[in-house]
Parts: structure tokens; sequence; C-alpha cells
């Protein structure tokens, strides 16, 4: 008998998608100043949940029989604010996902680029490469809560050297009050930004966010609770005696009974199990005295794996901090999700207004995606989020695929994958609402599985 929460989409149901991203997308459109800007707003963002070879300008408007060149321009260096989409956007996650126990995470990602011409791009850590290497780089928020995780902010870091080069400012239309702003002070732009916007309990971030003491020191003053990542040679001071001294010497010196082990979600093996500790410590200050923090080490109980926190909340239970220091990895869900279904990491602008015109419209797809996923988790069925590329009907007035026409006879709904999509199967083999052959994470843990922590 087949699983009652499988579902055939008839064409009727794929135009029913196509008629609810029309209604999601009237009020965003409604911010755009020209009538033209509003069919092209709305052929990019459907464009970007197409299976098409690459989501580009061009080969979106070849795909729905459109000249290339003015949906180029209306991404490239159209005259529209991004600020004003990505306000209405953080307005509608927060009434959407909005919950007291959310998250909001905070991480950098690098897109290499061949030449050196385009906007921030220098030799510097690239995260997907896992190297150094010719890429921009660009510092994201997402915003966990209620199940679901999405995209809700990002800024180009702009090296100092281009920072401070007039001529490659000039040819890339960097606007004349942007300076130079180190990782963490894009993000703590964003966290007291757009992130006001977003209910949330705790920010988190790894070493990049955690090692500078003064973004700390500015998250603790704005009355933000934090769980960032700091090395295991950070400097901490234990007022119960043993003086200053690294975090990972405390650890070592942790007798077994101040372990406590947690269940943190079900791998493909079974429950990851780890096992963590906290204690209040002090930690330095380039300048002025030192500040209560406290320090929490998780370690997986499986591998040499570990993780040292500095949290600073001093009342929050071990407990809490494993759960909020576990939703870290959310953000790299969000960014795998954003690149393999809405093709983030796929556009050819070199500016500064066609990277965050690019960035605002893509993050505006993911959100849409994610929103249906809600709609259909809400009716018992599932649909994989790479499964919507299968069906989608075009905006333009293409034929949607029939359920007939696609169906598969095998089970596994995966297909021959498309090269630089994302981390999951890429298929074309039916409308059903559940695969049974479901996507993993690149950590082998399913999609529901992880993003139950953030309920």
């Amino acid at each position: 008998m087949a699983d009652k929460t499988e579902k055939e989409l008839s064409t009727e149901d794929v135009q029913e998608i196509a008629g609810r991203l029309k209604s999601f997308l009237e009020p965003f459109v409604r911010l755009l100043t020209r009538e033209e800007q509003h069919a092209h707003a709305e052929a990019y963002i459907e464009g970007r949940s197409r299976l098409l070879t690459r989501r580009t300008s061009e080969p979106i408007a070849t795909d729905r029989g459109d000249k290339r060149r003015p949906l180029q321009h209306f991404v490239g260096a159209g005259k529209w604010e991004d600020e004003k989409i990505r306000n209405e956007m953080g307005r509608r996650i927060g009434a959407e996902l909005g919950s007291p126990n959310g998250v909001l995470i905070l991480d950098g990602s690098g897109f290499p680029k061949t030449g050196p011409h385009s906007v921030g791009t220098q030799r510097q850590w690239c995260g997907r490469l896992g190297k150094e290497e010719q890429c921009q780089v660009g510092e994201f928020l997402v915003y966990a809560a209620k199940g679901s995780v999405t995209l809700a902010d990002c800024e180009l870091y702009l090296p100092k050297d281009w920072a401070e080069d007039v001529k490659r400012r000039k040819a890339c239309y960097v606007p004349k009050d942007v300076e130079f702003q180190t990782g963490w002070e894009l993000a703590a732009k964003m966290v007291l930004g757009r992130g006001q916007m977003l209910p949330h309990r705790w920010v988190v971030g790894d070493e990049n966010y955690g090692r500078p003491t003064e973004f700390r020191d500015l998250l603790q003053q704005a009355g933000e609770r934090y769980l960032l990542e700091v090395p295991k040679t950070a400097k901490v001071w234990l007022p119960r005696g043993g003086g200053w001294m690294r975090a990972m010497d405390w650890t070592s010196q942790l007798p077994r009974h101040a372990w406590k082990k947690f269940t943190v979600r079900d791998g493909e093996k079974g429950p990851i199990i780890v096992r963590a500790a906290k204690a209040r410590v002090y930690t330095k200050r380039p300048k002025g005295p030192e500040r209560a923090e406290v320090l929490m080490v998780v370690q997986n109980q499986h591998d040499s794996k570990s993780w040292t926190y500095l949290a600073s909340d001093t009342r929050a239970s071990l407990k809490e901090m494993v759960r909020v220091g576990s939703c870290r990895h959310g953000i790299e869900q969000a960014l795998n999700l954003a690149k393999g279904d809405v093709g983030l990491d796929e556009y050819e602008m070199r500016s500064w207004v066609g990277w965050h015109h690019h960035m605002t419209l893509s993050m505006l797809a993911l959100w849409f995606l994610v929103l249906e996923q809600r709609w259909l988790k809400k009716r018992g069925w599932r649909l994989p989020f790479h499964r919507f590329a299968e069906c989608w009907p075009s905006l333009s007035g293409a034929p949607a695929p029939t359920a007939k026409s696609q169906r598969s006879s095998t089970s596994n709904c995966a297909a021959p994958s498309t090269p630089g999509r994302g981390t999951g199967q890429e298929g074309a083999a039916g409308h059903h609402l559940v695969c049974k052959s479901e996507r993993r994470w690149t950590d082998g843990t399913s999609p529901d599985a992880e993003l139950a922590q953030f309920n």
C-alpha cells in the first residue's frame, strides 16, 4: 500500500504553485517603480527555480523566449533598491516564522571567480574550496525557527585594497559611502539591522565572529544573547582557581562526572550523541577589564571532533546551549539549498549593484520555496526542494509537464545530476510529493531530522 503522504502532482497542482508565486511576488514588485521591472523580477525569480543547465540571465531569458539584454540590465544595473525588497522580505519572514526561540546564524561564503575584475575579488579564504583562492566573499544572515531555515540578509565583503582603490571602485560602481569593514562588522550591521525584524533568542556563529572580543562586546551591549565558537587556545580565567589557562587545557583536566550526554539529532547511522561541559569564566579585553562569559566545550562521541564556545548568558542551561550550538549548522543547510535549488552561486555580475541585485532576488526565490515546503508539510505532503525544478511551470506561458509524461517506473526519484547544483540528488522522475530515497545533508543526516531542532 502506498504511503498516505504520497501525492502525484497534477498539471493543476503545478499551475497552483505558479499562482502562489505570483501572489507571493505582488508586495515585492509593487516596490519596483517601472512596469517592465515587475515582469523582469518575476522572470528572474521563477528562473532561479527551473532545471536549467546554468541559471544566469541569458539562459533564463532564452528559456522563456525573451530577449536577454533587458533582463541582464535589470539584474546587473537596474535602478531599484535592494534595501526596500529585503526589508519587506524581513518583515514577512518574521511574521511567518517568528518565534521567541528563533536563532540568527552568521557565516561567510566564498564565490570563486576566474577573473580579477568582479567587485571585491582577490585571493582570500574560500570555504567552498577549503583553501585560499581568487573569489568574492559574502557575509550571510540566516533565520532558523519553527523547523525552517532561510537566508534573511547578506553583505558583500569589500577587501581593504579594493576599498582604497578609486579606479576599481569606479569601474564596479561601488557607492561612495561604502568603506572597508571587517567580516564581523558586516555581521553586526545585519544582526542589529534586519535581524531586529526576526524574533530570536540567540545569535550564533563560527570562530570568525567569536574570536573578535569587540563583536562579542557589541552584542552584549545591545542585549543580544550569543553563542560563538572560539579557538581551543582561547585564554580564560577560572574564578575557582587555576588562573589563566587555555580552553583546551581546562577541557583536558575535566573529571568524567563533569560531562553530560545529549542527543542532538538523528544521523544516517543512528542518533548523534555528544557530551558537553561548561563553566563560568572571565575573558580578557584589549582595553578595559575582563568580562564574565560562559565557556562550553562539546565533543562528538563517535569521532574526535570538538567545538569550543563562549556565550553571554551565564544563566542558560547546558542543555539549551547544546541545542543552540547545534543550530549553527543551519546556515550550511540554508546555503546548500540556496546554491543547489535557486542558483545563488550562478551569476555573472561584476558590479556592486549587480551582486546585491542578484543576491536579493535569489534570497527571495529561496524564501518562496521555504513557504511552499511549509504549505505542503501542513497538508501532510513532502516535496524535496530539488523536485520543484522538475515540475516548474513557466510564467511566460510554457505548458507545465504532466505527471504522465514525467512518471518514473522506479521508486528512487534520482536522475542524472546537473553539474554545479546542490549536494543532494537532482532528479526529474515524476511528480510525487514523497521521495523514497530522500536527500541527505553532507554529514549524512536527513533534512527533516536536522531541522527539527529549530522547533
